[in-house]
């Protein structure tokens, strides 16, 4: 009798064990556990901890909350402006509805996958490269809010981010664009080479003004200039040559010419002697006319 009950109790401890290890499931932290009582679906999660079921009756399925991460592959698209590129992104999303993950859509991994291929297709489809290019936090938005819609009610996911990780173009089409930023910089050179030259225009026009109120200013201006041609070890030599005198010839030259005779009028009397045409030359100069006029003489005679 001993040996039976102590038989019996081995088994009703194994009967016991095999109970527990059959109704008792550990749910982890980022975990939610769905369990299918008869193949319907309980209304009740199951959060994390240690959770009881009915053993045979009940089945419980644990979903994951956390974010999950998937690359789209590169996808050849077209865009608006017909340009052919290859266009890959990222998606992030976790799951918000465990019943509707497990219920309504078969593999939602793969389900979000192929969403984000079309979405993808789709988005860059609409837009221009130099949309895609400039504003590509735009873009990623509106791939988000395609990719959400019939995931986030039907399916009980996320879509928490969308990114272009990658756009590549064609060799042509990277040469063309070289070029097009390359003229794009030597024209804003250009126009920046040219509004300083006008800046200075404008500040030598204002400086000769101020100058020209203060007569000595020249002087002065001349001495710096031959300070600063000094200060460097060089064979230069300046030679300051005043404006005014320039000036000083001009008027002589124009001084020596005779005044044109008004028609009716007569001549210079014959007392009168007519102002000599050009500038007065020296005793010098007018030794080389004088043989310039006799060598063209003897020319014309032979």
């Amino acid at each position: 009798m001993a040996a039976a009950a102590v038989i019996a109790l081995v088994i009703v401890i194994a009967l016991v064990v095999l109970v527990a290890s059959l109704s008792v499931r550990l749910v982890q932290q980022y975990q939610r556990g769905v369990v299918f009582r008869f193949g319907r679906v309980l209304e009740r999660i199951r959060q994390p901890g240690f959770q009881l079921i009915v053993p045979v009756a009940d089945r419980m399925v644990r979903v994951s909350m956390q974010t999950t991460v998937i690359g789209v592959p590169a996808q050849g698209v077209i865009t608006r402006d017909n340009v052919t590129l290859t266009v890959d992104a990222v998606v992030y999303y976790r799951v918000v509805d465990p019943v509707k993950v497990l219920v309504n859509v078969r593999d939602y991994p793969s389900a979000v996958l192929q969403v984000a291929q079309t979405a993808l297709r789709s988005v860059i489809g609409k837009a221009d490269l130099d949309t895609l290019l400039r504003d590509r936090d735009r873009i990623n938005a509106e791939l988000k809010s395609v990719i959400d819609a019939p995931t986030e009610k039907p399916w009980g996911l996320l879509i928490e981010r969308v990114e272009v990780k990658d756009v590549s173009l064609p060799e042509g089409m990277k040469r063309s664009m070289s070029r097009q930023a390359e003229a794009e910089r030597e024209r804003r050179a250009r126009v920046i080479a040219a509004d300083g030259e006008f800046q200075a225009s404008r500040r030598l026009a204002d400086a000769s003004r101020a100058m020209a109120n203060t007569p000595g200013a020249y002087q002065l201006r001349l001495l710096q200039t031959v300070v600063d041609v000094a200060a460097e070890k060089n064979s230069t030599l300046v030679m300051p040559f005043p404006v005014e005198l320039l000036s000083f010839f001009d008027r002589l030259a124009g001084g020596g010419r005779a005044p044109a005779v008004p028609t009716g009028q007569a001549g210079p009397g014959p007392t009168e002697q007519a102002t000599p045409v050009g500038p007065v030359l020296g005793p010098v100069t007018e030794n080389v006319a004088a043989a310039a006029a006799d060598g063209d003489g003897r020319r014309s005679a032979e």
